[in-house]
C-alpha cells in the first residue's frame, strides 16, 4: 500500500484544517441541497394502495400510523429474489442494518416503514432473525411498487398527508440510498426536514429549537 506520510503533530494539525475547510462546503451544500429538496413540488397519490400487515390489511394512509410523514423504502425479500426463503437482499439487509431507532423519526411526526411481496409469516421471520423487529413491515398487494419506480431496484419513497389526502414529496434511489439510516439523513429526505430553527425552510413550516427535542427513545412518551 502506498500510504500517506508521517508528519509532526504541528503538521497533521495544519492537514486537518486545511481539509475542514472543504468538509464545511460539503456540509453546507448538503444543508441547502436539503432545503430545495423542502421546496419541491408535491404529487398527489389518487390510487387506494393497500397492504398486508402483521393484523390484516392495510392502506397507505394506515402505515402513517397517525402521523404527518411516511418514508418508504422498498425491500427485496420474496419469491424470485436470490436467497429465498432464507434471507432477503443483501443490500436491503446492510441498509436494515443502518436504521437508527424509529422512535426519534416518531418524534418528528415521521414514520418509516419496510414493505416486500414477502407473505408476513416470512417477514415476521426474517426480522426476528436479524434483530429489526422495531421497523413496521408490510406485503405489497398491488402496483405500488411499480408505480413508485420500485419494482425492480430498491429505494425510498416519502409521502406527507393533509387528513386523509397523500403527496409524494421525494424518492431516492440506486447509490443515493448507500447512507440512508441515521435519523438526520432520513429527515433530510422529508418534505419538512429535521424541523429544527436553524433550516432554511418555506414560512410556516414547524420548528423548533435544536437539542430541546432530543430525547431517549424510550422517554419521548414522557416528553410528550
Amino acid at each position: 500500500m502506498n500510504m500517506p506520510p508521517i508528519v509532526s503533530p504541528q503538521e497533521w494539525e495544519t492537514a486537518r484544517q486545511e481539509l475542514l475547510v472543504k468538509e464545511k462546503e460539503l456540509t453546507r451544500a448538503r444543508d441547502a441541497l436539503a432545503a430545495e429538496r423542502r421546496r419541491m413540488p408535491r404529487m398527489a397519490v389518487e390510487h387506494d394502495y393497500r397492504f398486508e400487515g402483521p393484523t390484516g390489511p392495510a392502506s397507505l394512509l394506515d402505515l402513517f400510523d397517525g402521523r404527518r410523514q411516511l418514508i418508504v423504502y422498498r425491500f427485496f425479500f420474496e419469491p424470485g429474489v436470490g436467497g429465498w426463503p432464507e434471507h432477503g437482499c443483501y443490500g436491503c439487509s446492510f441498509l436494515a442494518d443502518q436504521v437508527a431507532h424509529v422512535a426519534h423519526l416518531n418524534a418528528r411526526d415521521t414514520t418509516l416503514a419496510f414493505v416486500s411481496r414477502a407473505p408476513q409469516p416470512d417477514i415476521e421471520r426474517w426480522k426476528a432473525r436479524m434483530g429489526w423487529e422495531q421497523i413496521p413491515w408490510y406485503t405489497i398487494t398491488d402496483r405500488f411498487d411499480a408505480d413508485f419506480g420500485v419494482d425492480e431496484w430498491h429505494g425510498t419513497n416519502v409521502f406527507a398527508r393533509e387528513g386523509d389526502r397523500i403527496f409524494r414529496t421525494y424518492l431516492v434511489n440506486n447509490r443515493g440510498d448507500e447512507a440512508v439510516g441515521s435519523t438526520w439523513s432520513y429527515l433530510d429526505l422529508t418534505a419538512l426536514g429535521r424541523q429544527e430553527e436553524w433550516e432554511d425552510s418555506p414560512v410556516g413550516y414547524p420548528q423548533t429549537p435544536p437539542y430541546k427535542w432530543w430525547n431517549l427513545h424510550d422517554e419521548y412518551g414522557e416528553a410528550a
